[in-house]
């Protein structure tokens, strides 16, 4: 095929788009705490791509070695995300947002 080329403004209107649905997903979804840390998780999937794009476009790794950080900072948020929720499920039954949000001390 001659003349198809995946450049760096393909790479960064996915990011951009992938970014675009998670604020969309976190603002228009305010009751499942679920699906807001899903959220999270393609707002920083969104921002790897960017990285290994720019990475890839410079010819340097260093945005590949600083995506490895953040895909563990993601692993970590999503284990202690889902931990607390866990026990915020056991104590008030029920995982909406509106309903968990007064805490106690």
């Amino acid at each position: 095929m001659i003349g198809l080329s995946i450049g760096l403004g393909h790479y960064l209107a996915l990011g951009a788009a992938l970014f675009c649905i998670s604020v969309a997903g976190i603002f228009l979804n305010r009751k499942n705490v679920i699906v807001l840390l899903m959220c999270i998780e393609l707002m920083l999937l969104a921002v790897n791509i960017n990285f290994v794009a720019f990475s890839r476009e410079m010819n340097d790794a260093a945005g590949q070695i600083f995506v490895f950080f953040i895909l563990t900072v993601a692993a970590a948020e999503a284990a202690i995300g889902l931990a607390i929720l866990v026990t915020l499920f056991r104590n008030r039954r029920t995982i909406n947002v509106a309903e968990i949000d007064t805490l106690k001390g």
